[in-house]
């Protein structure tokens, strides 16, 4: 369990207000304090009415913040301890004055307030209600129960503070008994109260503005399943900001965990979920402003889903917006941090340097090649889940590169229909469609290199082992990128089976996590 202060940003109103934040494993709750009855009376604490005896020494015992000029109620800002307004028990710091002598001041200004009650004379009726959202900008101290080192009250208010523990016009010079609780008056203190529950299972973190590449400073938003939302939850430090970030995802990732399990029990040992998670997804070709949007991704089985809901049940699974085979995608990171992206020796072999075109501002994204040269471009929040999915995507393709042991396309070359399979244990082969007949047959360590026209052709070079010379190969395909993928990926597996070692060097996302 994790506990601490927060603001709570209004973009409407563009003002912040005083939160505590309660994290557990399962669900993180938003608190604001406010004032309860605890004694007493069954009255509601909503509206108190107090009446302040003025003393000759430290006048009413208050002072006050605020007014209509600054469009918020004139709320107390601090209460003098042994003074008047202590001594009635039913004040607290946060109370906005709702009445003076039965004249409503809401819409008063400062000044129309502290003149009002310098003129009160020696007994002054005041009716409070607590204003749980006080904006931030009136700096007031958080007080008991908050914790020891106070955020606000360390800081001055660009408002006008007046205090009103000196004598106003009095007009007993004799001291007057000081104000105090009455018996069986309700008691009242100041608490946190929770007012918003999130669950964190399956929910999802965005520090950037709806659908945009502006970052927030120091916060983020939590959104639960439902689509219900923290709000924007803004701290007082970066690292503050980052520590929370942190706790969250992390409890997030692992209830995803425990969801996975649960869902592996209901499929087959061929069909487990190897990872799942949201992601924000840039959206191609659109005018709009919004440049991004929520998608969940899930590596399950031979496939690679993306979803714009959670699959909660095993019917959902159908409902995917797009589904890829495994064998046929191609993972690749993308960042400024990135001096060369050699995800895989296949890279080279194969001379797949294709490159995103894309002014973006968001440090952790990759992007998943696709068929037909389509792709995706995804971002994360964090560098922890960049290289989870740089993992995920390694192993779920291995393990179904393995699990297919080949893959056979139609291909054609100078009017003749044949099929061109990829295979785990032999290599490359090519036979006739009809006849079956095999016309080639190469390892992959024969494979030295290949070029394409982008569209559908391409040339394979292969060392001849007999001769050393170099043979080149050409095949034309109905979509090229799927084929080059599969190659890539079978040839990475094979290099993973021989050499694991080096395929973990290749992390790009574990080096840069590492390296910071």
């Amino acid at each position: 369990t994790k506990t601490g202060i927060a603001l709570l940003y209004d973009e409407v109103s563009e003002n912040a207000y005083d939160i505590r934040l309660k994290l557990t494993k399962e669900v993180l709750t938003i608190q604001k304090q406010d004032v309860v009855c605890v004694s007493g009376s069954d009255h509601s604490a909503n509206h108190r009415t107090v009446t302040l005896r003025r003393q000759p020494v430290g006048g009413l015992g208050l002072s006050i913040k605020g007014g209509a000029e600054h469009k918020v109620p004139v709320v107390i800002s601090k209460i003098f301890k042994d003074q008047a307004a202590e001594q009635t028990g039913m004040l607290f710091i946060g109370d906005a004055i709702i009445q003076v002598n039965g004249i409503n001041v809401e819409s008063a200004t400062h000044e129309e307030v502290v003149h009002l009650l310098r003129n009160a004379g020696d007994e002054v009726t005041i009716t409070v209600q607590y204003l749980r959202e006080a904006p931030s900008f009136l700096k007031l101290p958080l007080g008991s129960p908050g914790p020891s080192s106070d955020h606000s009250s360390g800081t001055s208010s660009p408002l006008f503070d007046s205090g009103l523990h000196l004598n106003g016009n009095s007009t007993n010079t004799a001291p007057s008994s000081p104000s105090s609780p009455i018996a069986n008056e309700p008691k009242y203190e100041k608490r946190w109260l929770d007012t918003l529950s999130v669950p964190l299972s399956m929910a999802r973190i965005s520090r950037y503005k709806t659908g945009t590449d502006k970052l927030r400073s120091n916060a983020f938003e939590v959104l639960a399943l439902d689509g219900v939302s923290t709000g924007i939850l803004q701290f007082y430090t970066a690292q503050e900001s980052a520590d929370w970030l942190r706790a969250m995802s992390t409890n997030i990732s692992d209830l995803t965990l425990q969801n996975m399990k649960m869902a592996n029990k209901c499929c087959s040992p061929s069909d487990q979920v190897i990872h799942m998670g949201w992601v924000n997804e840039r959206l191609e070709g659109t005018d709009s402003s919004q440049l991004y949007k929520f998608k969940f991704l899930a590596l399950k089985g031979s496939s690679f889903y993306i979803f714009s809901t959670p699959p909660v049940s095993t019917l959902d699974w159908v409902r995917a917006e797009k589904v890829y085979n495994l064998c046929e995608v191609l993972f690749k990171i993308h960042k400024l941090w990135l001096a060369d992206d050699c995800w895989l020796q296949a890279n080279l072999y194969l001379g797949i340097h294709q490159d995103f075109d894309l002014e973006d501002q968001r440090p952790y994204c990759f992007s998943v090649m696709v068929g037909h040269g389509k792709s995706h471009y995804f971002n994360v929040e964090l560098g922890s889940e960049l290289a989870m999915w740089e993992k995920s995507f390694q192993r779920a393709i291995f393990l179904e590169v393995q699990r297919t042991g080949s893959k056979t396309y139609m291909c054609s070359w100078q009017g003749d229909t044949l099929c061109f399979t990829v295979d785990f244990a032999l290599g490359f082969t090519c036979f006739d469609s009809k006849t079956k007949n095999v016309l080639w047959r190469f390892k992959f360590s024969q494979l030295k290199g290949s070029s394409d026209d982008g569209k559908t052709r391409v040339k394979l070079l292969f060392q001849n082992l007999d001769t050393k010379q170099i043979e080149t190969k050409e095949l034309e395909f109905q979509d090229l990128t799927a084929v080059l993928h599969c190659i890539h990926s079978f040839i990475a597996a094979k290099v993973a089976s021989v050499d694991p070692v080096f395929i973990d060097s290749q992390s790009i996302a574990r080096k840069y996590m590492y390296s910071n």
